[in-house]
């Protein structure tokens, strides 16, 4: 039976790829990856030898019933992104809402996401969290900042190394500078590096150096950093 599967593909380490995912990929008619290039060198370091087709943020609108169309004609095909889970910051959800529209069947293989070993190792509580992704480059950038300034529970944004600096100091404005923040940068790889303290002291750290690497911010929420009125003395 066709179907669409959501395959995670590995953040940084190649080792981190499950042995069902490498099945899966070795087993479907063809796979739909973010950048070919980019897939074509996991699948060569996998051995394995699959038509692509580019399905990425730029084509998707034009292409998803296209690809919903080859799916209904008995294509089983596997979406990958460049690293992690599909649909989570990354292109997917408009294919998998026109499949389940369709009746086709989809299947979402777990695997690697960047943003659970950032809130997990950060020291910052864990048992509720808001995962807002990238914030608004230009329009409703300060209402969205704003609303991540007030939010009661650990907050986990995705940045560029391009823009972290900026996006620390805008959170310190709204947040002040003693909220507690982890940032986790290289994520799996060798030179992964996950730098905690206050906003104002990471600010201070990555101020001294150049900053490379996909980039994940877990922040404090309110109700942590407010005093706890019913703890004891």
């Amino acid at each position: 039976m066709s179907k669409l599967y959501l395959v995670p593909t590995p953040i940084g380490n190649l080792e981190d790829i499950t042995l069902r995912a490498i099945r899966i990929l070795k087993e479907v008619d063809g796979i739909l990856a973010e950048d070919t290039r980019t897939s074509g060198n996991l699948l060569r370091h996998l051995d394995i030898s699959k038509p692509m087709t580019a399905f990425h943020i730029r084509n998707e609108h034009q292409v998803v019933e296209r690809i919903a169309d080859r799916i209904e004609a008995g294509e089983t095909l596997a979406l990958v992104t460049d690293a992690g889970t599909p649909a989570i910051s990354d292109p997917g959800f408009l294919l998998v809402r026109e499949c389940v529209k369709r009746g086709i069947e989809v299947e979402c293989l777990p695997g690697a996401t960047a943003f659970v070993p950032a809130l997990v190792n950060s020291g910052l509580p864990a048992e509720k969290f808001i995962f807002e992704g990238f914030l608004p480059h230009k329009k409703g950038r300060q209402t969205k900042l704003q609303a991540v300034a007030n939010y009661p529970y650990t907050t986990i944004l995705y940045e560029s190394p391009f823009r972290l600096l900026k996006t620390l100091q805008q959170l310190a404005e709204v947040c002040g500078g003693e909220r507690k923040v982890c940032v986790s940068r290289e994520l799996t790889k060798i030179h992964e590096e996950n730098a905690r303290g206050t906003l104002a002291e990471v600010i201070g750290h990555f101020s001294k150096k150049e900053i490379k690497g996909e980039i994940v911010i877990v922040l404090e929420g309110t109700a942590e950093a407010q005093p706890d009125d019913d703890s004891e003395e």
